[in-house]
């Protein structure tokens, strides 16, 4: 096959209006492009204690830098420039090694912190202030289609390794544990630990045990304490049998000593 350098100029040069006509349309009014990762570079800064300086995360951070191609390939698909709009999510996939297809919903503020392998599906929405740290997917089950990933309300976390799978909704300030497998809602204000994950704080109150690595429950434990417990119900129930059989043992005597005095 012949390969073409002229069909490859044009196209790199389409390619290339595109992207321009694109972040003008985009930021000529409203929101600015600046403002925008101007309210990012704050939120490294307020969520990463690391964080020593604006140049610092505008150079080295991977997941400002995942953030911001996505700002662009969003707007390219929403042009209907997918292929485009791919090509810029791929390359910032193989630069940052983090995943955000180009149909994804994000608010302000999002912390991608460490990003390596942070994986966030086609129709997944996030919302303002959001935090998500490595190995975080938030994707699909498989078995969905159209609206196939989760919605994530505002100020959520999302802790190292969780997955979040399916299209149901986080509420507004919820958190989830550091390697969870949430496949059913949680409600804002809760903290959800696990696999599968269940909630175990709401509003800040316990309400379950926390499976953090202190507390995560020993079977073998659980055994021997119901054994015991069950011993220790045999034990009294045979002290119960044994009552009667003392006390007729006495009666038995006398009866007898009455019958040799006879």
């Amino acid at each position: 096959m012949k390969f073409d350098l002229q069909k490859l100029e044009e196209s790199a040069l389409l390619l290339g209006d595109a992207l321009r006509k694109t972040v003008k349309d985009t930021y000529r009014s409203g929101r600015d492009l600046l403002v925008e990762m101007r309210y990012d570079i704050d939120a490294f800064r307020q969520r990463d204690p690391a964080a020593t300086d604006d140049a610092e995360i505008v150079l080295l951070y991977s997941g400002f830098h995942a953030r911001t191609a996505h700002r662009l390939s969003h707007a390219l698909h929403r042009r209907g420039h997918t292929h485009a709009a791919r090509l810029v999510s791929q390359g910032a996939k193989f630069l940052t090694g983090i995943e955000i297809h180009p149909g994804a919903t994000i608010g302000r503020g999002l912390v991608i912190d460490h990003g390596s392998g942070v994986v966030i599906g086609e129709t997944a929405e996030i919302g303002d202030n959001c935090t998500l740290y490595q190995g975080v997917t938030l994707g699909g089950t498989g078995k969905d289609t159209g609206k196939r990933h989760p919605t994530l309300g505002d100020n959520v976390m999302v802790g190292a390794g969780a997955k979040v799978l399916g299209p149901l909704n986080i509420g507004d300030n919820a958190k989830i544990a550091a390697g969870a497998v949430v496949l059913h809602e949680i409600p804002a204000d809760s903290t959800a630990v696990g696999i599968p994950a269940r909630v175990v704080r709401v509003g800040g109150r316990r309400v379950a045990n926390d499976l953090d690595q202190i507390h995560i429950p020993d079977p073998v434990s659980q055994e021997i304490s119901a054994l015991r417990k069950e011993l220790g119900e045999l034990k009294e129930q045979l002290a119960q049998m044994e009552k009667p059989a003392k006390t007729a043992a006495p009666a038995r005597r006398r009866t007898a000593a009455n019958k040799e005095e006879e």
